[in-house]
């Protein structure tokens, strides 16, 4: 199998937590061809869309640890045909590049990708995840996504809570995650000029959400691959820090999925599932849907470690693509097969 991970540059990887890594070093330890690219790689010629790749060499034997096997790695830049790969394995941060999903369209039909463009056009903001919510469903929290001040500002003062999270609606790793409360009323007004002004004469979309109690506490991260969850933690902020990311500050620690943990993955994994979304990371607090990550979910490296098991993660999310490819195979052959037995008609 021949894996090409569209992702940010390998000098920028933490060789120590990186999920990127964990996967493409699995991929390199069962013997697979490894190449990176970053979306700005992508290129057309005569007419076939290549991309300039990092390529991973081959390896006897493959170290054990994660910043071992990133010293010990040798590279070599080669354009490749896109076509030419089993599988594409998407793994850039947000902001989505819509350009870039237009380049993959053309091979879209030859290349089993994760998660699928139309997923990612549909789920790649925050938006995706109100729309799991309806008047009949209680799995997230009440949630309000606008670029209208006077809205939202007439929002918080109507919400019976004394606390909200606001957020951009573009934002990841808890980047521009900010708790407001009733009593600072004051400085909303500039908040959401600053959130909402992009300065270029454009306005952005932020979101506002009830704060839910226990937030204080951490949040879970939970993995689902193929809709179901495969990887589980709980993530704790740090003491001058509301936010729960570990990027933020905030530390991990072994979580057992709880009944209604259960029950909201085994709600929204089918719709997941039907959307392409193969390998992506939801975060939960209190039993609601909070965020779905779909362009870069991590969490691998720190799940490994907190509770130590024999079969890691990454290697499920491997085995899922091998089978993927192996039914893309077979379905091919089976066509060639049926197309020569009316050939020979």
């Amino acid at each position: 199998m021949n894996v090409c991970f569209i992702m940010y540059p390998w000098e920028t990887i933490d060789p120590e937590n990186d999920t990127s890594l964990a996967l493409i070093k699995e991929c390199v330890k069962r013997g697979h061809g490894v190449a990176m690219c970053t979306p700005a790689n992508l290129t057309i010629r005569d007419s076939v869309t290549n991309a300039f790749c990092t390529v991973v060499g081959r390896m006897d034997k493959v170290p054990t640890s994660l910043k071992a096997f990133y010293k010990k790695a040798s590279l070599r830049e080669e354009m490749l045909p896109l076509a030419g790969f089993d599988t594409i394995f998407f793994r850039a941060n947000p902001p989505l590049d819509p350009l870039m999903l237009n380049f993959l369209d053309s091979v879209k039909d030859d290349v089993f990708i994760v998660n699928s463009l139309q997923g990612m056009r549909e789920a790649n903001n925050k938006l995706y995840t109100a729309a799991f919510g309806d008047a009949h469903s209680n799995i997230i929290p009440n949630t309000h996504v606008s670029k209208n001040k006077e809205y939202l500002v007439q929002q918080i003062k109507e919400s019976k809570a004394d606390k909200m999270i606001l957020k951009p609606l573009n934002g990841f790793g808890g980047s521009g995650v900010i708790l407001i409360e009733k009593s600072a009323m004051n400085n909303i007004n500039s908040l959401l000029d600053f959130y909402i002004s992009a300065g270029d004469g454009e306005s952005n979309y932020v979101i506002l959400q009830d704060y839910i109690e226990g937030a204080d506490k951490g949040d879970v991260r939970i993995l689902l691959l193929n809709g179901e969850p495969v990887g589980a933690m709980k993530r704790v902020p740090g003491s001058d820090d509301h936010r729960s990311n570990v990027s933020a500050g905030g530390s991990v620690q072994r979580h057992t999925l709880t009944k209604e943990e259960k029950a909201l993955c085994k709600q929204i994994g089918p719709k997941l599932v039907k959307d392409g979304l193969y390998f992506v990371g939801i975060d939960v607090i209190g039993g609601k849907l909070v965020e779905v990550n779909v362009m870069s979910p991590g969490g691998i490296t720190y799940i490994n470690k907190v509770y130590k098991n024999k079969r890691k993660v990454e290697e499920k999310v491997i085995d899922f693509l091998e089978s993927k490819v192996l039914d893309n195979l077979e379905a091919f052959n089976r066509r060639t097969r049926l197309r020569k037995t009316v050939e020979d008609a």
